[in-house]
């Protein structure tokens, strides 16, 4: 059995063919091509914006065309996440997929279901001949994981729905009329590097197990980062013994907690930098212990690839003071919840991910994501970290800033939406905010009376391998939007 053996057929099949166009942030050619074909193959005004954004035309089915016009919108660039062992080229590779229980996933990579199951929905939407709704238009934005650059490239009097229907929130039942803001923040600097010593060993020191998960959604699971844990281990060992730090790196993107980070220290004494590490990392695993049994934390003579000998350049080591200063500014560095929502109980409000951490050849940088419901707050946490890095001589800059979707409390769509749920489920969907970037606040910028909500089928561990979209959920959302589209009036 395959995804295109689930129901609704229409939807899995959509999102089978959407796993066949590699997609990842920035790299959307492939799957821009597929979406324009497949509108012209089902005789719709279909085209692309002057930026990349795809926009789809569905005429109303007859007897609706004086419906208010209905946009469902959702972006076609994925995470690219993969597991260490698992051999896959996002740029050329489709996503492979297999069904555990209840469950769609991805083999070793991200699912993508963020958000090719929202697109597959709207398609499916467009096909499907026994929905009745009024003119709707399909907005599917590019690079909306790195920086949502389709939605804030999107030019006023393009669309002329006045219902907006984003399908990239990732929790059935649950309608988002808010989201929070983001700002990306950057730390470089450069140092200066000194020859291998004589009469030390040359180790490994690697972090790997972590879960990861999304730095919206997941933030609030108080999940290892690996940057953190390799930070830690990387101070005792600097504090405690002689070693001399070579390099780090971990994590691949700033929307994503980082999974694993990569070290390599010189060492002198190695029976008691085994000790050490041996200590704090017996510390981390059980702080860690609930949020991520896996961690695993690896300590090992280095070894060069087989057949190949050590760059000499790799083999240059920070030099001592910088090295410190360094590491401290990464422990010192926010990382996580920062605060919780006053208003909104278990919403956080502001928060940070120190995503990608990057030590090699005389250059240091870190990048991270802020997000939160409060544009000072987002502002309050740029200067602390300004503030750390500058205390440790190292440049800061900002990009890619917006702010939150604020919640409309007269929105007329969430109205039809609450009564329709209730009506089909008997039971009352939850109305929300969340802490993570939708599209939402910034095309409502550009479209201003536009009436918005979220909705999406329940997807779990998003920007992960262990990414996963729970069966169920799907035909239930499909279901609820079919009845949705047919009650606007």
């Amino acid at each position: 059995m395959t995804i295109k053996d689930l129901k609704p057929s229409s939807v899995w099949n959509n999102f089978y063919n959407i796993t066949r166009c590699p997609r990842p942030s920035k790299h959307e050619e492939i799957i821009r091509e597929y979406l324009l074909q497949w509108g012209k193959d089902h005789n719709l005004e279909t085209f692309a914006d002057k930026t990349g954004n795809v926009i789809i035309r569905v005429p109303a089915t007859p007897g609706c065309e004086d419906r208010k016009g209905v946009i469902l919108q959702g972006h076609m660039d994925m995470v690219p996440q993969k597991n260490a062992d698992i051999k896959h080229d996002f740029l050329k590779d489709p996503i492979e997929t297999r069904i555990v229980g209840d469950w769609v996933k991805a083999c070793g990579t991200t699912l993508g279901a963020d958000n090719g199951m929202g697109l597959a929905l709207a398609m499916s939407i467009a096909e499907d001949p026994e929905v009745k709704h009024g003119p709707i238009e399909i907005l599917i934005t590019y690079d909306e994981e790195t920086g949502m650059t389709g939605a804030a490239a999107l030019e006023p009097g393009i669309l002329k729905g006045e219902i907006l229907i984003n399908l990239d929130s990732e929790t059935e039942g649950e309608l988002y009329v808010g989201c929070a803001g983001g700002l990306d923040a950057t730390a470089k600097a450069r140092y200066e590097r000194k020859e291998e010593p004589q009469g030390y060993e040359c180790w490994s020191l690697n972090v790997l197990g972590c879960q990861g998960g999304h730095s919206g959604m997941d933030i609030i699971l108080c999940r290892a980062n690996a940057n953190k844990v390799a930070a830690r281990l990387l101070y005792a060992l600097l504090k405690e013994t002689d070693a001399k730090l070579l390099d780090m790196e971990g994590g691949t993107l700033r929307n994503a907690i980082p999974r694993e980070c990569f070290c390599t220290v010189y060492v002198r004494d190695t029976a008691k930098a085994e000790a050490v590490v041996s200590r704090v990392a017996s510390a981390i695993r059980a702080e860690y212990a609930q949020t991520d049994p896996d961690l695993n934390i690896v300590f090992e003579p280095y070894k060069c690839q087989e057949g190949t000998a050590c760059d000499p350049d790799e083999c240059l080591y920070v030099e001592e003071s910088a090295a410190l200063r360094f590491i401290e500014a990464i422990i010192a560095c926010p990382d996580g919840v920062e605060r919780m929502s006053a208003s909104v109980p278990g919403l956080v409000e502001t928060s940070n991910n120190l995503a990608m951490v990057k030590i090699y050849k005389g250059e240091f940088s870190v990048h991270t994501l802020m997000r939160s419901s409060v544009d000072t707050a987002k502002d309050a946490l740029a200067e602390k970290f300004t503030s750390v890095f500058e205390l440790a001589g190292i440049g800061t800059s900002f990009a890619g800033g917006y702010s939150g979707w604020a919640p409309n409390p007269d929105s007329e769509i969430l109205g039809i939406m609450k009564k329709v749920y209730l009506d089909m489920f008997g039971k009352e969907a939850q109305v929300m905010a969340i802490h993570a970037g939708l599209e939402c606040g910034i095309l409502g910028g550009t479209y201003p009376a536009w009436d918005m909500v979220s909705m999406g089928p329940t997807l779990l561990s998003p920007h992960s391998p262990d990414e996963r979209c729970y069966i169920p959920s799907v035909q239930k959302v499909y279901d609820f939007l079919k009845e949705v589209l047919a009650s606007i009036k």
